[in-house]
């Protein structure tokens, strides 16, 4: 057992050569844990191999903070490995996931924390988008190819503001381009899903880490590779065992 067994809810915090952010990134997600409704709260980085000097100014961060705890991955893998290298190091009963580009408010998990005991996953829905045309457009399409492929319902699986029971994150498969499909994953592991609008912002600080290519070839590539894994998805439930 490690340190979040002592919390009821951990925020992931996977991040990418985003130094310029990490202070406005730790005064925000300090301020919300003195607020969470799911009480005690930490927050758990996950440093997808950065070579900006961000990584040394959260470890620094998590001196300061009793409850800020940090994982540095030997090189960078992307998105999905960071995120499933933070649900594998969490023990707490909850998990959030938010991007370190804050375009999304820590203050908003309050939202979707009050229906995480009847869910398993509570997703929010991006309100007001503040991207680039470019941005917005990929979006829109990838959302809706997503959507035809899966049949999970979701507006918005993209939105960078998750809470799940964390026995359910730790069931779901995990790929290459994973965190595109959290809420049709949840759902093929037999768990719910329930969709919560959220404030959105645009990105003050830091560069993107994603072009009109990989907004949309990816997911379309993707898309294809969770039919195949749904297809083929092992679900069994035991009835019966004298296994002591």
């Amino acid at each position: 057992m490690n340190q979040t067994s002592n919390y009821k809810f951990t925020i992931i915090v996977p991040f990418y050569n985003e130094r310029e952010n990490i202070s406005n990134l730790e005064n925000q997600l300090s301020n919300f844990t003195e607020i969470s409704i799911m009480s005690p709260t930490c927050v758990l980085f996950v440093n997808d191999g950065s070579n900006d000097g961000g990584g040394e100014l959260v470890r620094e961060a998590c001196m300061r903070h009793d409850n800020f705890f940090y994982v540095e991955l030997k090189k960078n893998g992307g998105l999905s490995g960071a995120l499933k290298a933070g649900i594998d190091c969490c023990e707490s009963e909850y998990v959030g996931y938010i991007d370190a580009d804050l375009q999304t408010n820590p203050e908003d998990f309050n939202l979707l924390l009050k229906e995480i005991d009847n869910y398993s996953l509570v997703t929010g829905i991006r309100t007001n988008r503040k991207d680039t045309f470019v941005k917005k457009t990929s979006s829109v399409i990838a959302n809706s190819f997503r959507r035809m492929m899966t049949k999970d319902g979701v507006a918005d699986t993209g939105c960078p503001l998750k809470v799940m029971q964390t026995a359910y994150a730790k069931k779901i498969p995990f790929f290459d381009g994973m965190h595109r499909f959290i809420p049709a994953l949840i759902l093929m592991v037999g768990g719910t899903v329930r969709q919560i609008p959220v404030r959105h912002y645009p990105r003050i600080a830091g560069k993107a880490k994603y072009n009109l290519a990989n907004r949309l070839i990816g997911p379309l590539k993707d898309c294809f590779a969770y039919r195949w894994m749904k297809n083929r998805y092992i679900d069994y439930h035991i009835n019966g065992t004298d296994l002591q």
